[in-house]
C-alpha cells in the first residue's frame, strides 16, 4: 500500500507542474489579441474626428467674390447696402494695395539728440532741407527727403557726398487704399449675371474678382 500512496503523490505533483507550465489556450490568445483591435478602432475614430475638425479651416480658404475697388468708401457702402437689401450677405473691406516704392534719403543716427541738432544746423547753413528724425530705428538721424524717383534720391546723395556727408537711401513701399465689397461663398449664387450687369451699369468703375477669402490683407 505504501508504494501506491507514493505513486499517487508523484502523479499529483506531475499534474500540478504540467498545469503550472502549460502554454496559454487558444481562447486566452484570442482575448489577448482583442485589446489591440479595440485600441486600433479608437485611434481610427480619433483620426476621423481630426479630419472633421479640419474641414471648416479648409472652407476659410475658399474663394469669395469681391466687387470694387473704389477710392471712395461711400461707393462701396452703397453697393453693400444694395446687396444686403437683396438678402446677399456682404461687407465692405478696405484693402491696402501695393502702389510702388518711395526712396527716403537720410543720414544715420548720431549718439545723441544734441549731436543731431548740431548736424542739422550745419546742413541748414548750407541750404540743405533736412529735419531730425524723432521716432523709429532711425531716431536721431537726419531726414533729407522722400522721393518718388530713385534717380532724384541718388542726386541728393551725390550732392551731400560733395560736402562730406555720406547719406543713405531706404526704400519705402507705397500703398494705396481701395474699398471692396466681399460676398461670402455660400451667398454668391444669389448674385445673378443680370444683377452684376446692372451694378456695372450703375457703377462703371466696378471690378469683380474671385479671390481666396483669407488672402486679403487689410491694414487699419
Amino acid at each position: 500500500m505504501r508504494w501506491l500512496l507514493v505513486l499517487l503523490v508523484i502523479l499529483n505533483l506531475l499534474f500540478y507542474l504540467f498545469h503550472l507550465n502549460r502554454p496559454p489556450t487558444v481562447a486566452e490568445g484570442a482575448a489577448g489579441l482583442g485589446a489591440p483591435s479595440r485600441a486600433s478602432e479608437i485611434t481610427l475614430l480619433s483620426e476621423t474626428d481630426s479630419l472633421a475638425r479640419r474641414e471648416p479651416m479648409e472652407d476659410e480658404d475658399s474663394a469669395c467674390l469681391f466687387l470694387g475697388g473704389f477710392d471712395d468708401e461711400s461707393i462701396a457702402s452703397s453697393i453693400n447696402q444694395r446687396l444686403l437689401s437683396l438678402d446677399i450677405d456682404s461687407q465692405v473691406e478696405p484693402v491696402d494695395e501695393a502702389a510702388g516704392v518711395d526712396y527716403w534719403v537720410y543720414l544715420p543716427p548720431l549718439v545723441s539728440r544734441q549731436a543731431s541738432l548740431r548736424q542739422l544746423r550745419e546742413l541748414q547753413s548750407r541750404n540743405i532741407d533736412s529735419y531730425v528724425i524723432t521716432v523709429g530705428d532711425l531716431s536721431n538721424g537726419i531726414s533729407l527727403g522722400i522721393f518718388s524717383r530713385k534717380d532724384s534720391a541718388e542726386s541728393v546723395v551725390n550732392r551731400l557726398r560733395g560736402v562730406d556727408y555720406e547719406a543713405l537711401i531706404r526704400e519705402l513701399p507705397r500703398t494705396h487704399r481701395r474699398y471692396w465689397v466681399k460676398i461670402a461663398r455660400p451667398r454668391q449664387h444669389l448674385l445673378s449675371d443680370s444683377l452684376l450687369v446692372e451694378l456695372v451699369r450703375s457703377f462703371p468703375d466696378l471690378e469683380h474678382r474671385q479671390m481666396p477669402c483669407s488672402s486679403i490683407a487689410t491694414s487699419e
